[in-house]
């Protein structure tokens, strides 16, 4: 029967060493991968974490996993008001709150096993130098213009107010707590004259109106090339961009586009490279998309050009919140297609719904929800966070971090499924053969099973590819049921004490269920690395192998594994309802 599946006895192949500086490859899948920038004034909630970091975590493992030439950016998103704000209320200059919160983010995501190829920052010379000549190509290619706006000047602090210092009731749906550049209610954007009785954030006296001169980028002008660019690469049938970020770039398309301001009256900021505007700096959002440039920048020098201006050779994935998608579809496409300088324009927008706290939203000013430093401090382990937030990751509705789901999937498909079945399958391996791996002979039954795990690993890999990472989650569950169904038809535990012929079918059965929790191992490793890691070690292979969907018995006969231990604790009531308070 062992000819029914050729695999099955061929030899592995394992990964290579990880280039600390991947470059792309002729000839290679090259893929590039960001996360939106996180604001550096504030420390990340679990919704941050899955709508960004961890999902494009997630799709960078599984792409080196299948040999594709990966770099994996982010960094904290450092200048603008909401620097400043938090500047003020901590007594600090904002280059301070920028190292101090910066930290704080690079440790979170580390704790939660973020393996970014760089995680930079934005307040940096090379972020200066991109945003400037990105500006200045702009601004030589007729895409700007220049006009007197009306703005919002506080007399009491005696200055203009960036949108972030003014808050007022939504013009578009009457939320009372919106912002001066977009409505956390409607999620529309707002100019901050627009706002009704609106109020300085800092003395919360109301502003007067006054006017300001400012440079605005041409929007309407590029329209035509941009409107190309999503129907003929974002919108096509095999692109893995989300259905939400599709539909809200044509739908800005649709509304067609306006010149949009891209200078602030603000200090902490790009400087404007015009002596005319030498006071002014650059608007948060023009310059925040440029930090993937200059990050990337960071950690190649002058070869971050390969991956972002080689279009013909670079697949280019954006993970973010669908609030984001606007400024990556459309507005940061402008500015690179204006420059007429070949850049590496998104091809594949990967955006989230919102991860909403039990019956309401996150909120740090009235300490609702989880955040990263919180999670750390809980005792358990970062690899079960990971697998609750994408098991709920919000791909296609908004979705909500329960506590008492939480502990529900934990203990049912990770405690019960999952690990119940890795443990069972080495523990019999380990007290019954000595941790050696036995002659097989497959019959049947062995083909059926192997056929099954198979077909559950082709749907894992689509749907990763796909970037359905919500739905891959099913495929590995669905794949260690299946497991744990093979041992419980087949009784080892009774065979072994049968017939020689019912010793050697419990052989094999063992030695199957043992090849296939490594296998599993695989999987799960974009999603629970650490886990991975530990089944690996207790397999006695720890290397990686190149990801193939064919079964393959990688624990050969006379294999010693490693010492088999439970992979989860179990989650109890009284743990949640502490954790609850």
């Amino acid at each position: 029967m062992v000819a029914e599946i050729p695999s099955w006895n061929s030899k592995p192949k394992f990964l290579g060493k990880r280039d600390e500086k991947p470059l792309p490859v002729a000839g290679r899948r090259n893929v590039l991968i960001t996360s939106a920038l996180p604001y550096v004034n504030n420390v990340p909630h679990l919704g941050n974490i899955i709508g960004c970091v961890l999902s494009g975590d997630v799709f960078a493992r599984y792409s080196r996993m299948r040999g594709h030439q990966t770099l994996y950016i982010c960094g904290t998103d450092e200048y603008g008001t909401a620097t400043e704000t938090k500047a003020l209320q901590e007594g600090l200059t904002p280059q301070q709150v920028c190292d101090k919160y910066h930290v704080i983010h690079r440790d979170i995501y580390k704790w939660f096993n973020i393996d970014f190829d760089n995680f930079g920052r934005t307040s940096t010379k090379h972020q200066e130098e991109i945003t400037q000549e990105i500006f200045t190509r702009l601004h030589e290619n007729g895409f700007t213009s220049t006009s007197s706006v009306d703005q919002l000047f506080c007399e009491g602090c005696d200055k203009f107010l960036a949108d972030r210092f003014v808050t007022g009731i939504c013009p578009f749906c009457a939320y009372d707590d919106a912002r001066g550049d977009q409505c956390d209610g409607c999620g529309k954007l707002i100019n901050a004259v627009e706002l009704k009785q609106p109020k300085c954030h800092v003395c919360k006296k109301e502003p007067v109106v006054r006017q300001s001169r400012h440079i605005f980028l041409s929007l309407d002008k590029l329209q035509p090339e941009v409107a190309k660019h999503i129907e003929e690469v974002l919108a096509r049938p095999d692109n893995r961009s989300s259905p939400n970020a599709l539909a809200i770039a044509k739908g800005w398309i649709k509304g067609g586009l306006e010149k949009r301001c891209i200078t602030r009256d603000l200090k902490w900021g790009i400087p404007v490279p015009l002596e005319e505007f030498k006071d002014k700096v650059f608007y948060v959002w023009f310059d925040a998309p440029v930090g993937y440039l200059s990050i990337t920048k960071a950690l190649l020098g002058d070869d971050w050009t390969k991956w972002w201006k080689n279009p013909e050779n670079v697949e280019l994935y954006n993970f973010l919140g669908k609030d984001n998608v606007a400024f990556h579809t459309v507005m940061f496409p402008c500015s690179q297609i204006g420059s007429r300088d070949n850049y590496t324009v998104i091809n594949n927008c990967c955006a989230t719904e919102y991860l909403n706290y039990e019956d309401t939203k996150f909120s740090k000013s009235r300490g609702t929800g989880v955040f990263g430093d919180a999670a750390r401090d809980t005792g358990i382990e970062p690899d079960v966070w990971r697998f609750y937030l994408l098991y709920m990751r919000p791909e296609s509705q908004d979705t909500a971090f329960s506590w008492d789901d939480f502990s529900l999937k934990v203990n049912s498909e990770l405690l019960a499924n999952l690990g119940n079945f890795v443990n069972r399958a080495l523990s019999f391996l380990a007290n019954n053969y000595g941790g050696v791996v036995p002659e097989m002979h497959l019959d049947e039954a062995d083909v059926e099973f192997l056929r099954g795990v198979e077909s559950d690993a082709k749907e894992w890999d689509q749907l990763l590819d796909n970037v359905k990472l919500k739905d891959a989650v099913r495929s590995f569950l669905a794949l260690s049921r299946r497991g744990n169904q093979y041992m419980q038809a087949n009784e080892p535990w009774a065979l072994i004490k049968g017939s020689e012929e019912d010793k050697k079918r419990a052989a094999t059965v063992i030695a199957v269920a043992a090849n296939v929790a490594y296998f599993l191992s695989l999987l799960i490793f974009p999603y629970m690395p650490q886990v991975s890691q530990r089944i690996r070690e207790q397999c006695g292979l720890v290397d990686m192998p190149v990801f193939s969907t064919d079964p393959i018995a990688y624990l050969k006969t006379g294999h010693k594994i490693g010492e088999p231990k439970p992979l989860f604790e179990k989650v109890e009531k009284a743990k949640i309802d502490e954790l609850k308070v």
